[in-house]
């Protein structure tokens, strides 16, 4: 005998949380089954060596929307802080960038970045007001699509005549162009340029970084912070919400396949053999690992398995974790300063010369980096006196050249740690522990297709009202009862949850109507 459920997610990352827990406080008897043992997905804390824990993908929390805040009542502290950026330099005293302001720059690009961010953080707010609702379709005649394809253009109006046309020329364009244009210092010129590429299979030149400049934006104008107990403390917080809105939880339970019958979902069944029945399965997977495994291109109409397929999801960062017996001195930094995000990019070049080998399938041999310390600010993830290091590298293509066999990640990982040593001489004595995770293992241990953060490129071709790809923009597949809420879904990735706070407004708006 199989359990019945109003509506099975498969995954409990953050957006399947928030999907799942929207759904029972909507009276929805809702089951969502997790293939790994601690809720979270790629949100998750855990321990790389003994004593010494972290925030296993995703480290800093910058996206986290109000409305899922306030629809989950969650804790304030998920809010984001201002936490500011220090760009390091080899040879000169770093500078440092807050929302609003520049730090150790000539008075002309201090002026210059705050009407730069001031113009940016307007245009994000206008893409902010479309992550939290479904995406208008192209080319239809129902009502509510033409209602939002109206506001689009009229809030865009809003802006005024010059701010709309310098928001339509810039959307499409590269960050390099805009940072050269504006700016003479190179590491605030390199800083917004790793902004915009961080998490991408982009370089500052490629087009559409203006585009990825703004996303990040649009989370919080770009503030970020370190929850304490780490990312997975977020996780366990919206599993929390889910439950006590009456939703079960299992993990342990990798769901093999969605049961499809005549053309729409039955269920699911499991790696173990159990199945469970519902005629509303919604997947927090990417949107390849749903329709090309577990359901099959045979349930899908040839055209929409074939966008399916070519879908681009290749990752291109890794993620890097030190054990340290003690902070590394680094230059031009003091004690407080542990505290706050730090970047290795001197400048747009330099950030585009890393990436130039990813497009051959080979590894960066001079790595960007985003560093943080959060053992600094939370003294429960590593030994009294001890500190945990934890960093965002790029460019670690997915497909590298040969695989990431273990001499393949020895010697990216001697890169790193070279590179760091530029900027911290005792960084190699001071660890005692290490772990790095290529696209290749984020894919295997959070089951992320590719390894991408954002389960699919974020470009204009993948945005909006054709991400993932046309024929399922709307979080809805082209088979009866499968949903989609996950990362590859509108908006995107990051530790939002606006995909699954959109999914399942979908879903219920849906049933409503029916």
């Amino acid at each position: 005998m199989t359990d019945s459920y109003d509506a099975i997610v498969v995954g409990a990352g953050h957006n399947g949380l928030v999907c799942a827990a929207l759904l029972a406080r909507a009276g929805k008897r809702v089951l969502v089954l997790e293939a790994n043992e601690q809720v979270g997905g790629a949100a998750i804390t855990r321990e790389f060596a003994d004593g010494y824990s972290v925030s296993a993908c995703a480290h800093l929390l910058y996206q986290l929307q109000p409305e899922v805040r306030k629809d989950l009542k969650l804790s304030p502290r998920l809010a984001s802080e201002d936490m500011t950026t220090i760009a390091l330099c080899a040879d000169a005293r770093p500078i440092r960038l807050s929302a609003g302001s520049v730090e150790g720059v000539a008075d002309k690009d201090a002026e210059q970045y705050r009407r730069f961010r001031k113009r940016m953080t307007r245009f994000s707010d206008l893409l902010r007001k479309f992550f939290n609702k479904p995406p208008p379709r192209l080319g239809t005649k129902d009502f509510k699509d033409l209602f939002t394809l109206g506001q689009l253009g009229l809030d865009m109006r809003m802006l005024g005549r010059e701010e709309m046309q310098e928001f339509l020329r810039l959307i499409g364009m590269n960050i390099h162009d805009e940072v050269t244009e504006r700016f003479e210092n190179p590491l605030l010129r390199g800083a917004i340029s790793l902004d915009a590429v961080l998490g991408t299979h982009l370089g500052p030149r490629s087009p559409n970084t203006i585009l990825t400049y703004l996303y990040r934006l649009a989370g919080d104008h770009g503030r970020a912070a370190i929850p304490a107990g780490g990312m997975g403390s977020v996780s366990n917080e919206l599993a929390h919400a889910a439950r006590n809105a009456g939703v079960t939880i299992r993990t342990a339970m990798p769901v093999k396949r969605i049961v499809i019958d005549n053309g729409r979902a039955t269920g699911v069944e499991t790696v173990s053999g159990e199945q469970f029945d519902s005629l509303m399965v919604i997947s927090n997977a990417d949107p390849r690992t749903t329709v090309l495994n577990l359901i099959g291109a045979k349930y899908a109409e040839t055209g929409f398995a074939r966008r399916i397929t070519h879908l681009r999801a290749k990752g291109n960062a890794a993620k890097l974790h030190l054990a340290l017996d003690g902070l590394p001195a680094i230059k031009g930094l003091s004690k407080k300063d542990y505290a706050e995000r730090i970047v290795i990019a001197p400048d747009e070049n330099y950030v585009e010369r890393a990436f130039n080998p990813a497009k051959y399938g080979e590894s960066s041999p001079d790595p960007v980096i985003e560093i943080t310390f959060p053992s600094f600010c939370d003294e429960t993830l590593a030994p009294t006196g001890k500190h945990v290091m934890s960093a965002v590298v790029q460019y670690a293509p997915y497909a590298l050249k040969g695989g990431w066999n273990e001499a393949a990640k020895a010697e990216f990982m001697q890169t790193i740690i070279s590179t760091l040593s530029e900027y911290m001489p005792d960084i190699g004595q001071r660890i005692t522990a290490s772990e790095l995770l290529t696209p290749a293992d984020i894919e295997s241990e959070f089951h992320i297709s590719g390894g991408h953060w954002h389960h699919a490129e974020l470009t204009l071709d993948q945005f909006l009202f054709v991400r993932p790809v046309n024929g399922a923009a709307q979080y809805r597949l082209p088979i009866d009862g499968v949903y989609l809420c996950g990362a590859g879904t509108h908006p995107g990735g990051g530790v939002s949850g606006a995909a699954g706070r959109n999914a399942a407004r979908t879903i219920l708006k849906r049933e409503k109507a029916a």
